[in-house]
Formats: C-alpha cells, structure tokens, sequence
C-alpha cells in the first residue's frame, strides 16, 4: 500500500483552520501507568486528556498527513514550545480561543522576547 491510499482515511474532517498568532487549546490523550501502592508495579494504563493552550507560531507542511503546528506558551517564567502533528490519534481537538491575524507566517521572533505584531479579526455572523 502507499502512503497516498492510507492518507485519506485517516484525516480528521473537522479540525479548524490553524493560522499563525491564534492562541488555541489543544487537548491531547496522555496514557498514564496505573502503579500499584504496595508493591509499586504497574497494572494497567488510564487514559486522561491534558490540555496545552498557547499561541500558534508556525503551521508546516499544509494540509495532509504530515501536517504539524507549532505552540507556544509561557508557563512560570520560561517559554514552552510544542510541535503537534495535526491529524495525530493522541488529539482529541483543537479549540480557537482568540482568532487573530499576524503579519507574518512565522513567528520565531517571538522566542527573543519581541511583541508578536497581530491585529484581532472581527468575528463573522
């Protein structure tokens, strides 16, 4: 099988149009070892969802398969990026928080500690 037949069956249909300077939330399943208190083996695996909301400094690779996202936030002083694969299985879905429009396509200069130039985009009716 090639990759070209594989693709289409596992794109997400409803994902939403990702822009550089968008501060989203991503929710992403993290499995987590289930450890035992006595002895302090692992029994199992639990699935739970952690959240990462940030701002969007890069979308590579369009569309398709390969598509990934990079965010950024400050957590307790030091920035933390992320690059998620956008049609991965692990993210349950992608909220837009604040939909704004930057003047770049790439916002790296952001990592110096310079303001990232966005203008905020009226919400359609």
């Amino acid at each position: 099988m090639y990759v070209k037949e594989i693709s289409p069956t596992h794109l997400k249909p409803s994902l939403p149009k990702l822009r550089s300077g968008q501060q989203v939330r991503v929710h992403q399943k993290i499995k987590e070892p289930i450890i035992e208190q006595k002895t302090g083996k692992t029994t199992g695996f639990r699935d739970r969802v952690q959240m990462f909301e940030g701002q969007v400094i890069a979308v590579k690779h369009g569309s398709g398969i390969n598509a990934t996202f990079t965010v950024r936030r400050i957590a307790s002083g030091v920035g933390v990026e992320r690059v998620f694969p956008m049609h991965a299985p692990t993210i349950e879905k992608i909220e837009v928080v604040r939909n704004v429009r930057a003047k770049k396509a790439k916002l790296y200069y952001s990592r110096e500690g310079q303001e990232v130039k966005v203008r905020a985009v009226k919400a359609s009716k």
